[in-house]
């Protein structure tokens, strides 16, 4: 495996599962970033991940490791109560950020972290990796170059009711502890809450990042069997239209995709279970050469691919290929707008939003 000359020396908040199953083994294997310490205040998972993954260090108190001059970057995989604050911990301390998705649970907190994001000059970085899907890229760079205007967009996310049983096969065996801290309550407990914020900001991410700024949403929610179906009608900045579903979960096969159509082309993306660690399978027709232009996503681990762009940005400066403080920020105003869209009935301007889910 290779390895950079530089790399640079991270410290993971949070040894739970996002971590496990991702953000250690994505660290260790990216080839310009180190796992150099892990924190968590439970002392039994830190000691189990601390054998398993081999950092150079481990941290029960999170204000001990940013006080270490060593670790330039923090991936924060916690609760998402716990996003925003701990950012804000974090780059008071000077050090760059990847936060798992979503920024946060309300449109104000995101947006006075972004006040301290934007004075310190700090990278910051929010997890949502299908942008490093290869299939994704491919799709995106498509519609900036060849595309031309958009007409439509459609895109879904139907997570399966069997989703749980293919994980358990392909993730490694989760590692718990009953000294973990948790938010107060249950956050999972409001599923409609739990969901948009879970499944619904990857699902909000990918249409901004394909379909372009979401000016106003019209929601509509179904709830039945235990299932919840969210249709979205959506208006575009630039003035296309588009429609995205939701629903947790079917009785089917996880699902996950989307088309766009345009000037002069059109573009079909299904992208499969992050944890199979394969590219999207996407096909772009262009009208110039009447030709489908497919690509082979040979290196699609999109948790590895996410830390080496966030690295290559710390470390030479690269573009930030990865969600910004702002596209974090974006995706809350329309999360949030959905949600007010199912309570009153109406369409809902992203802009005339506060509040949370």
């Amino acid at each position: 495996m290779h390895k950079d000359s530089r790399l640079l020396r991270i410290g993971v908040l949070g040894a739970g599962p996002i971590s496990q199953a991702g953000h250690f083994e994505a660290i260790r294997k990216a080839r310009n970033a180190e796992l150099y310490a892990i924190c968590d205040a439970a002392e039994d998972l830190l000691t189990s991940m601390g054998a398993i993954h081999g950092p150079r260090t481990t941290y029960r108190d999170y204000d001990a490791m940013l006080a270490d001059p060593q670790i330039e970057a923090v991936v924060l995989a916690t609760a998402d109560q716990f996003h925003v604050p701990l950012a804000r911990k974090a780059i008071a301390a000077g050090k760059h950020v990847l936060v798992e998705k979503p920024l946060g649970v309300t449109i104000e907190e995101c947006e006075a972290l972004r006040e301290q994001v934007l004075a310190s000059g700090l990278v910051f970085q929010i997890g949502n990796n299908r942008r490093f899907d290869p299939g994704v890229a491919f799709a995106r760079q498509f519609v900036q170059e060849r595309l031309g205007q958009r007409l439509a967009f459609k895109a879904w996310y139907y997570d399966s009711v069997y989703r749980y049983t293919m994980t358990d096969n392909l993730q490694p065996l989760i590692q718990s502890s009953a000294q973990a801290r948790r938010p107060s309550g249950n956050p999972k407990a409001d599923k409609r809450r739990y969901f948009i914020l879970t499944h619904g900001s990857h699902l909000v991410d990918t249409t901004r990042f394909l379909g372009g700024e979401i000016a106003r949403v019209q929601a509509r929610l179904v709830e039945r069997f235990d299932s919840f179906c969210w249709f979205v009608a959506v208006d575009f900045v630039d003035g296309s239209v588009g429609h995205i579903d939701l629903i947790i979960p079917v009785r089917g096969d996880f699902e996950e995709g989307f088309q766009i159509y345009g000037e002069h082309g059109s573009v079909t993306g299904r992208m499969p279970l992050t944890w199979y660690h394969k590219s999207s399978t996407v096909e772009c027709f262009s009208t110039a050469d009447r030709q489908y232009h497919r690509p082979l996503g040979e290196d699609s681990f999109t948790y590895k691919l996410q830390i080496e762009g966030f690295a290559d940005t710390i470390l030479t400066g690269a573009p930030q290929r990865g969600a910004t403080i702002d596209d974090g920020i974006a995706a809350m105003h329309a999360m949030v707008a959905i949600a007010r869209s199912v309570e009153t009935g109406q369409p809902v301007a992203l802009a005339d939003v506060r509040g949370g889910v």
